[in-house]
């Protein structure tokens, strides 16, 4: 996979902003039994305007072009099951020590044909920023985790949480793979990948 994917440059100087200077065990998300319907629904409402892919890069996401795809999962530490997370939109301006449930850091979209299909958002949390786990939804973070690469540094160390609001996951709203979401075969940009290396809470190393 060509190096230019890596977007080291722009997550790195995402993490030197004055926002994040502000702030500044391995762990499965969503498996909590009791969900934050409400906070949900608010999510889904708000973020129904990126359906449009153009809308979400007027508002500053911007898209990391790889399809990640992870066919195999990995059933150690961090449980991932087979699945894909399609292309991500990520929003650097939204990185911070502050969730808002209205405002997710990322954006996934599947490839369909000649379109991007809005599926979830990802709210994301570098351990730069807090080294404690997240939680929102009324579910916690998965993580810590090195950065996935190719499309971020394995050394931005982070919590997650992807949410799956438009497009039913067999293996729950809250898993980090859809076996649902389908990255094109073959196709120069999906990139298919192992499970991030998780770390022990509380580690910037």
């Amino acid at each position: 996979m060509p190096r230019p994917l890596r977007l080291a440059p722009l997550l790195l100087l995402c993490l030197a902003s004055p926002v994040l200077a502000q702030g500044s065990m391995a762990g499965m998300p969503g498996m909590n039994s009791t969900v934050d319907t409400a906070q949900l629904n608010r999510a889904r409402a708000a973020l129904e305007k990126y359906r449009d892919p153009i809308a979400a890069v007027r508002d500053g996401y911007f898209s990391t072009v790889a399809c990640m795809d992870f066919p195999t999962g990995e059933p150690g530490a961090m449980g991932m099951r087979p699945g894909a997370m399609g292309v991500h939109f990520l929003n650097p301006g939204a990185v911070g020590p502050n969730l808002d449930p209205t405002r997710p850091q990322v954006l996934v979209y599947e490839p369909v044909h000649d379109t991007l299909r809005l599926v979830g958002a990802e709210w994301f949390m570098p351990t730069q920023v807090s080294n404690q786990r997240p939680s929102l939804f009324g579910q916690d973070f998965a993580g810590p985790m090195e950065g996935h690469e190719p499309i971020m540094p394995a050394e931005l160390h982070h919590y997650d949480l992807h949410v799956w609001l438009w497009k039913d996951n067999p293996n729950g709203m809250f898993s980090p793979t859809n076996p649902a979401v389908h990255c094109p075969a073959n196709a120069r940009y999906t990139v298919r990948s192992g499970p991030p290396h998780m770390l022990q809470q509380g580690s910037n190393e």
